[in-house]
């Protein structure tokens, strides 16, 4: 007889500590949600690493070399060297069209707002 009440109450303490691990609220899915989110970071932080080693590189490169500072003058202020000559192509424009139909575009005699049928 005690054999079974030290069975029992093992087999529920076995319960109790399952109950709590599976199902508690700091068991297992708190550790795969903790997992998750770890995931999560370590994905957002090798995205910001290479951003770093990036701008670390330009950083490196703006205060040894003189060609990353030539391009940001370039690019940004839109200078040119002294030697340089510079050119602006702008965008071709329509043909001008003549003054008779820009008259006409301009009152809606065109559009037929002012024709009358006789």
């Amino acid at each position: 007889m005690t054999l079974r009440i030290v069975a029992v109450t093992l087999l529920a303490g076995l319960l109790a500590l399952q109950y709590r691990l599976w199902v508690s609220p700091n068991g297992m899915r708190d550790l795969w949600r903790t997992e998750s989110a770890i995931e999560v970071q370590q994905e957002e932080n090798a995205r910001l690493t290479e951003r770093n080693r990036r701008l670390a590189a330009e950083v490196r490169d703006l205060k040894e070399g003189r060609a990353a500072i030539e391009e940001r003058a370039r690019t940004d202020l839109g200078m040119i060297a002294a030697d340089e000559t510079f050119y602006q192509v702008l965008p071709a424009t329509p043909a001008a069209q003549p003054a008779a139909s820009t008259a006409t575009a301009t009152t809606g005699e065109e559009s037929g707002a002012g024709v009358s049928s006789q």
